[in-house]
């Protein structure tokens, strides 16, 4: 473990371990060339390739199917292999991957399936480097900072994607394609650099018992998982809740737009409240969670969740309802809605980090994220069929049960009392 990661003391020196200082600029340079990416990839999609609809979604899938084929496996492997060589390693393979588009685009060679993939590639380096950064933060940081650390982390990560979007969109139209994928190479470069120069030791694995392969330690981290008294419902209650996400989130630009008739303009407003509201949420989660304690914290917010989308699906608005009243409505809704994920994320993933002991924290996390990504696949095509057949408010009423019901699953549990010191405080293997 580095230096800092033994010490002890408040949550407020984290930015100040020099090893999390340098994980948290990669991540957070990552995070913004990321954003800025994803606009160049849709603009390149649509306008360049001209891509079909069906094309455009082949394309989405392909950034999930990861995720559904090479989770368990990869979470275990991250049991057994260096975490911070993979990140470095990742890093400079998406490096390499991103620079191909340039050299595709001005030798007049890209088409459809060689942008596929380059997106399935960045899809498993994106698998390889998640499943590395979770397991490998509690080596950097003293586990009664996890929270604060997480924190950290979201509000990077909130500013790069509600900021990144439009300054992507500039960079596109000013850079042009080419340069602005050679310039999001260069971000990863700057990335595994600072990765590299992260001192830390990571303890060799355990040696695997003769006769055991890696399909027992997946079954092993899913036994873990799904047994732990405090872990058991956290998992439940996340995968509930990315069922209740999934369905949301489908739905809620067609009915905004289409329905409410939403103007563009307005729409994007609306989304920048929810970036706003995810930062302040971010930024409120570590005292929340030390003050009630980490349990409480992750109710809250799966309790809070539930009001924006219950509202969605209940008030009396239509097209007609006038823009400064839609504009108002849809971006509290929105704002409440980042809120609620900024209080939960940094809670949940620090207290998951926490509690479980670093040779089971790979396939704690992936086992957790894996299940997550199915969930989400099969809520995001069942919201199809319950717009067909019930409409929306029904079908975002829907969503706002499914929601309740992973707050029901924390509060029930014995998760409602657990507490960050708590799980600092056992031992650590």
């Amino acid at each position: 473990m580095s230096e800092g990661a033994g010490q002890s003391g408040g949550p407020g020196e984290v930015l100040r371990l020099p090893a999390f200082a340098l994980f948290w600029s990669a991540t957070t340079i990552r995070a913004f060339g990321s954003a800025i990416a994803a606009v160049a990839f849709q603009v390149l999609i649509v306008t360049v390739l001209g891509a079909t609809p069906l094309q455009i979604s082949v394309l989405s899938a392909l950034s999930v199917v990861p995720y559904l084929f090479l989770g368990l496996i990869v979470g275990a492997l991250m049991d057994r292999w260096r975490r911070q060589r993979t990140l470095v390693i990742t890093s400079i393979g998406r490096v390499v991957t991103l620079g191909a588009i340039p050299v595709l685009l001005l030798t007049g060679t890209l088409t459809f399936w060689s942008l596929a993939t380059v997106v399935l590639v960045l899809g498993v380096l994106t698998l390889f480097a998640d499943s590395a950064a979770q397991p490998f933060l509690p080596h950097i940081v003293p586990r009664r900072s996890l929270v604060q650390a997480n924190s950290r982390l979201g509000q990077s990560a909130t500013v790069a994607t509600t900021a990144g979007p439009a300054l992507g969109g500039a960079l596109f139209g000013v850079l042009g394609a080419p340069v602005l994928f050679l310039l999001e190479a260069a971000v990863n470069a700057v990335a595994a650099i600072l990765q590299s120069r992260i001192d830390v030791r990571e303890a060799p694995p355990e040696p695997r018992p003769r006769g055991r392969h890696i399909g027992h330690d997946i079954v092993e981290g899913m036994r873990y998982t799904y047994r732990h008294r405090t872990l058991r419902p956290l998992a439940l209650s996340v995968h509930v809740w990315f069922l209740g996400n999934s369905i949301a989130t489908t739905v809620f630009a067609v009915f905004v737009l289409r329905e409410l008739s939403l103007p563009p303009w307005a729409f994007g407003v609306a989304l920048a409240f929810g970036g706003v509201g995810g930062f302040l949420g971010a930024v409120l989660a570590p005292r929340l969670g030390a003050q009630i304690g980490a349990g409480r914290a992750i109710l809250a917010g799966r309790v809070l969740v539930v009001v924006p989308w219950l509202v969605l699906a209940v008030a009396p608005l239509t097209a007609s309802s006038g823009l400064p009243a839609l504009v108002a409505v849809v971006s509290a809704i929105q704002f409440l809605y980042g809120l609620s994920m900024g209080i939960e994320d940094a809670n949940d993933i620090g207290y998951r980090q926490a509690v479980a002991p670093d040779r089971i924290q790979g396939r704690m996390n992936s086992t957790i994220r894996t299940v997550n990504r199915v969930v989400f696949f099969v809520g995001a095509l069942l919201t199809g069929l319950l717009v067909t057949v019930a409409g929306y408010r029904p079908t975002i009423g829907i969503a706002a049960i499914a929601f309740a019901a992973a707050a029901l699953i924390v509060a029930l549990s014995p998760l409602r009392t657990a507490r960050h010191e708590d799980a600092a405080d056992a031992p650590v293997s």
